[in-house]
């Protein structure tokens, strides 16, 4: 088979990535190891940035996005029993992000593939990436028994944290960055309205909650748990419980519970690998960085790679290699900056146990100060709703 570019992943970012592509008149083929169900049944983020939304409709995908989706002009954040609103619209002259789950992104982005034709290999079996230092390189996988190579002019791994794309790259061509958090968030899915038309974000003494929202009538709730702990120890019924205990009076009376669709314990890490570009091998989203989920902003940093991406390689296939050789720093000076911002909001809103009463009283502190200064309110402002995608 003969592509101009092979794409190593079918979730959102390569999806993407393959739909601006064809938009830009490209031939991509996307390779994903999993089945197009696995791909779906996976639970993820759902607060998107203009970018990324501006992107989506580039890639001729809003159409639902915008029907269903929930605009947000504000987020609360909750300490020593009061909630707080960060008025993200007026503090960045009229910016707001969208709702909308990650599964609806992936849903669309296949539906679209499907519809226009386009060719994604499901269930590939050992996959290997070859001779992407040079001018030709090839994407070996296995299916159903026989051995499927793909020769093309780039391949693009989007294929997450555990994939095989950065696993291809040689080690001592490569750094990697990295800080674990002592703890995790546990998550839960329920047929439930939200508890806020916003989210809120509480800093309690038993540890961080979250309450999301993936639609009017299907909730989100995240805790703060213990790095070594079990879903089985947490009954439906111990988590709306805990829930309630980090949350102001207010929110705990209204809070509505159901049973769970989905929970989940997810670890909680910051991790950079740079660069980004070996060849003509080039790393996106979770492939090259993983942050907190605290800042939401692990599937917007993966579009801003495929934009950057696509766009570089449109450039390209027009005469112009400008694009593709500063991919990797244009990438790494919004990916630092994001790593900076979810590294300050998971330590501002979480108790960490090594910190003691002295760290919780300087979390106080700038937290009272954060929530009456326009400046330091700007400051999370800008960074929540995204900051622009610069060349």
């Amino acid at each position: 088979m003969r592509a101009q570019v092979a794409i190593i992943g079918a979730g959102p970012a390569g999806l993407l990535l393959g739909a601006l592509l064809h938009r830009a008149g490209i031939d991509a083929l996307i390779v994903e190891q999993r089945s197009a169900d696995h791909v779906l049944g996976r639970i993820r983020a759902g607060v998107l940035e203009q970018t990324t939304v501006d992107l989506l409709d580039a890639a001729g995908v809003g159409e639902r996005m915008h029907r269903e989706g929930l605009l947000h002009d504000g987020i609360e954040l909750c300490f020593g029993g009061t909630r707080h609103r960060i008025d993200l619209k007026t503090l960045t002259g009229g910016k707001h992000v969208m709702v909308y789950g990650q599964t609806e992104v992936t849903r669309d982005l296949m539906h679209a593939r499907d519809a226009a034709g386009l060719k994604t290999i499901y269930e590939a079996e050992h996959v290997s990436l070859h001779d992407f230092d040079g001018a030709h390189p090839r994407v070996r996988y296995q299916q159903a028994g026989a051995t499927h190579e793909i020769e093309c002019d780039f391949i693009a791994g989007c294929d997450g944290f555990h994939g095989v794309s950065r696993a291809s790259v040689p080690a001592g061509a490569i750094q990697v960055h990295e800080k674990v958090y002592p703890f995790g968030w546990l998550g839960l899915l329920s047929e439930t309205p939200p508890v806020s038309p916003e989210l809120i974000y509480s800093n309690h003494e038993r540890g961080f909650a979250l309450c999301s929202m993936r639609s009017l009538h299907r909730s989100r709730y995240y805790l703060q748990c213990p790095i070594d702990d079990k879903v089985e120890a947490w009954s439906d019924e111990a988590f709306w419980a805990e829930l309630r205990r980090r949350l102001d009076r207010e929110a705990a009376e209204s809070l509505v519970t159901g049973p769970s669709l989905e929970k989940s314990i997810a670890p909680l890490r910051s991790f950079v690998a740079e660069p980004m570009r070996f060849g003509r091998l080039f790393l996106a989203g979770d492939a090259a960085h993983i942050v907190p989920p605290t800042g939401a902003k692990g599937l917007n940093l993966a579009a801003s790679d495929v934009g950057y991406l696509s766009r570089a390689l449109a450039a390209f296939y027009a005469g112009s290699e400008e694009g593709l050789n500063h991919y990797s720093e244009r990438c790494l000076r919004r990916v630092w900056k994001a790593v900076r911002f979810s590294w300050w909001f998971t330590s501002l809103m979480h108790r960490f146990p090594e910190t003691g009463v002295f760290g919780q009283k300087l979390q106080a502190a700038e937290l009272d100060y954060l929530v009456h200064s326009t400046a330091a309110s700007t400051v999370l402002a800008e960074n929540y709703v995204g900051l622009p995608l610069r060349d």
